[in-house]
């Protein structure tokens, strides 16, 4: 019939679903071993060991860096290759400028909206991810320390989310923050943090006082920032920006 696909384009469109879902598939499992530390900053990343580790094609390896690129995490040159992007010192002052904007209005907001059984539940959340942050000052297992981060990102943007202005959350993700910061700290090699660092977070976001909210949130992210950057500074490049292909 007029106006029904044929099936060559039926097998285009199944292909392209397919091509799109592993590339999302290679952008997820990359962007994830870069936030483990497995591949360090300033790291090369061949393509052809990726598609080999991933068990995939260039393609969507190919697609998965350009976007990793384009949200700042790695960085190419022509005819050189890619590699974890090394950031400077004033991209780790940006996303913080940036990150502390957007989660200090976020903290603000939600004092005022915040119910009284979401309170509950972002104490809990609170207490569990400090009693996460104390497990971790002595594990060395990678997974554990991933999923710590985990647990403190989902923290973060369930702050965001109880604001009730999904611009702010819809922004916080755009701009990459809590990523970037998860990034900084894996860097620095930062698990610590003080005795019921969240908790009193939450504590002042509950109270449902503004300026309260707004004090602990801005202290909240900018504890250790002159830590991160000291360490940063010492970071010894694993791989050098090699002047031949890295996929050779």
């Amino acid at each position: 019939m007029e106006g029904r696909p044929t099936s060559a384009a039926r097998r285009l469109a199944a292909l392209a679903s397919r091509r799109g879902s592993l590339a999302t598939t290679a952008y997820t499992q990359i962007r994830d071993e870069i936030l483990r530390g497995t591949f360090a900053i300033g790291d090369i990343l061949s393509r052809r060991r990726l598609a080999e580790l991933l068990n995939m094609s260039f393609v969507p390896i190919t697609e998965a860096l350009q976007r990793l690129e384009a949200e700042g995490l790695v960085e190419s040159r022509p005819r050189i290759g890619t590699r974890v992007r090394v950031p400077t010192e004033e991209d780790i002052r940006g996303t913080y400028v940036i990150r502390e904007a957007l989660e200090v209005q976020s903290a603000r907001l939600c004092a005022v909206n915040i119910t009284a059984s979401e309170k509950k539940q972002l104490r809990k959340s609170a207490d569990h991810l400090d009693q996460l942050y104390q497990a971790g000052q002595s594990a060395v297992d990678p997974l554990f320390l991933f999923s710590v981060h985990t647990y403190h990102m989902q923290f973060h943007m369930r702050i965001a989310e109880l604001a009730r202005c999904p611009g702010l959350s819809v922004a916080i993700e755009k701009e990459q923050v809590l990523v970037f910061n998860w990034l900084y700290d894996t860097t620095a090699n930062r698990t610590v943090s003080p005795p019921n660092f969240h908790a009193k977070l939450a504590a002042a976001i509950c109270s449902g006082n503004i300026l309260k909210a707004d004090e602990a949130m801005r202290a909240h992210i900018q504890y250790g920032f002159e830590q991160v950057l000291e360490r940063f500074s010492n970071v010894k490049l694993s791989n050098a920006w090699r002047s031949r292909s890295a996929d050779s």
